[in-house]
């Protein structure tokens, strides 16, 4: 199994002492975190007398590639979300991030799980070769699913449980991935896929998201193939 590592963060406006988005248009009084209080220029609030130090970083990383031949096959990227409210018009309308409420029933019901399910009905025809779903802390997995049932991916969060970079005690640090047998998953244009994300309701979550990552070979479908889906 391959992870995909990353940091994220319950994202809380009042921790930044932000009250205006980035665009200078004053918040939601109600609006609790997320992305629209988190935009470059922002930091955390600091202990009056304590002033912010400005620091230069720097990243180093290096590049690997391989020269072109048959064998490598290109991919095209899409993002699903789950709070997109296309209803088979075309139209998409995400909304990228969304909140959590705290349960008012999971004690008498032992559940505090919220789950999130919406569909979209896909552009291309192809081969999945790559999935990951993108989850924040709360997070309890998510799922990709075709139209007739079958799981294209389950990716699940993984939590850290140290104090060393990369390994934050309570934070998400990573999702399962799914690579697919080549050839073993394959998408028929204008199916239907399904989305569904599950977070922890027992207290609440602010500027969550649930987005599906996967790359697609496109490939031509003949009525032969189609036979049987």
């Amino acid at each position: 199994m391959v992870y995909v590592t990353y940091r994220n963060l319950c994202l809380v406006c009042d921790l930044y002492n932000v009250t205006n988005d980035k665009y200078g248009q004053p918040l939601d009084p109600n609006y609790g975190g997320g992305l629209s209080c988190c935009y470059d220029g922002t930091q955390c609030k600091v202990k009056n007398g304590i002033e912010s130090v400005e620091r230069h970083l720097y990243l180093k990383y290096t590049v690997k590639w391989v020269d072109w031949s048959d064998s490598i096959i290109p991919v095209k990227i899409f993002i699903l979300d789950v709070t997109d409210t296309w209803q088979n018009t075309g139209i998409h309308d995400c909304l990228v991030e969304y909140d959590v409420e705290q349960s008012t029933t999971g004690i008498s019901t032992n559940d505090y799980t919220s789950t999130r399910i919406s569909s979209v009905r896909f552009p291309i025809s192809g081969d999945v070769v790559y999935a990951v779903g993108h989850q924040h802390r709360g997070g309890l997995g998510s799922a990709l699913y075709r139209k007739d049932g079958r799981e294209i991916c389950v990716s699940k969060p993984i939590y850290g449980k140290g104090d060393e970079v990369g390994n934050e005690a309570g934070y998400v640090v990573g999702m399962s991935t799914c690579y697919p047998k080549p050839g073993s998953m394959k998408i028929v244009e204008g199916e239907t896929l399904t989305m569904e994300f599950n977070y922890s309701s027992e207290t609440s979550h602010t500027g969550v998201m649930g987005h599906f990552y996967i790359l697609v070979f496109e490939s031509s479908m003949d009525s032969n193939y189609l036979v049987g889906w």
